[in-house]
């Protein structure tokens, strides 16, 4: 089934001017790519709805789509626009949480947070499959990949089939990653939408959601959304292989400015390093942000000769020239 939102015609474009580094679209979940020359960044958008900030338990959120923005140099963003739906899967019900794609011989592989129809009834993980890094995407199984039957709830018990992070070893082995509350981690099979073996959990101190894979050099990183102060924070935790043994290092950034949750997105782009992550400070239409209306951000990551990241500063300016 061919999957995603109409195209547009023409694309507009943007310029970095600091954090939030998309100021017309309320913002999360940031996802970073590279592909040819170029750095594609998924999210999804928050959008307001009257009632909204009386909302609890969740549905203070308000994803009904995943926007793709691309970049040669960090400065001139083009909008791609909507990418894809969550009810455009045929079993999907609505709410487009956190996301990411990958590469692997010229397909794009789209995985995602979806709230599923019957017979599932709860989050899970699905995935779309593109010959572009904008799609269209064509769903290859028809069903989630992921349902809330073959996770256990773990210590907190809701939601804990979301935010997907897919990861290919230095072995050609693919991973994929996510929970919320328990850290789950399996085996992909070559073709990307069967899982291959057991599921895994990975022990990480104060875990909450939000899981990154990524490697530099010998080292293996899996960066998450941790339990700071009085709301999440991220911190990571490395090993020398995807098997683990994981070691944890503490916080890489911290709390994010008037928002409960961060998440995330790390990648190398013409040899540097970046840290996206999510924020609640913009203020569009007379609407303030809130949990449910973040804005992504971006600042530079660096490395200790150690092969620890540095901790990261969130900054107004961000990258901008």
């Amino acid at each position: 089934m061919l999957i995603g939102c109409t195209p547009k015609s023409q694309l507009p474009t943007f310029t970095n001017t600091g954090n939030p580094l998309i100021k017309d679209k309320f913002t999360a979940d940031p996802a970073p790519m590279v592909h040819n020359g170029k750095l594609y960044l998924y999210v999804g958008q928050d959008e307001y709805y009257e009632g909204q900030d009386t909302a609890s338990g969740g549905k203070e959120f308000n994803i009904t789509k995943w926007l793709c923005y691309s970049t040669e140099d960090m400065q001139t963003w083009t909008d791609h626009g909507c990418v894809l739906k969550p009810t455009d899967f045929s079993w999907g019900v609505g709410e487009a949480w956190a996301s990411q794609v990958i590469e692997k011989e010229g397909k794009f592989y789209y995985y995602t947070t979806v709230q599923a129809g019957p017979p599932y009834n709860s989050k899970v993980i699905g995935v779309a499959i593109s010959d572009s890094p904008t799609g269209p995407f064509t769903d290859p199984i028809g069903k989630p990949l992921v349902t809330d039957d073959m996770t256990s709830n773990g210590p907190r018990g809701w939601w804990n089939d979301i935010d997907p992070t897919a990861f290919i070893d230095d072995n050609g082995q693919a991973w994929l990653c996510w929970g919320n509350g328990t850290c789950f981690l399996v085996k992909l099979k070559p073709n990307m939408v069967e899982l291959d073996g057991e599921i895994m959990v990975v022990d990480l101190p104060k875990y909450m959601e939000g899981p990154w894979l990524h490697k530099r050099g010998n080292i293996y990183y899996l960066t998450y959304a941790s339990m700071g102060a009085d709301r999440e924070a991220i911190a990571y935790a490395t090993a020398l292989s995807m098997e683990g043994p994981w070691t944890p290092h503490g916080e890489l950034t911290g709390m994010a400015e008037n928002s409960f949750t961060i998440h995330p997105g790390i990648i190398e782009f013409k040899g540097k390093w970046y840290l996206f992550y999510h924020n609640a400070v913009l203020t569009i239409d007379g609407h303030p942000g809130a949990i449910g209306r973040r804005s992504v951000c971006v600042d530079e990551l660096l490395y200790n000769p150690d092969g620890t990241m540095k901790f990261v500063k969130q900054t107004k300016e961000g990258i901008a020239k």
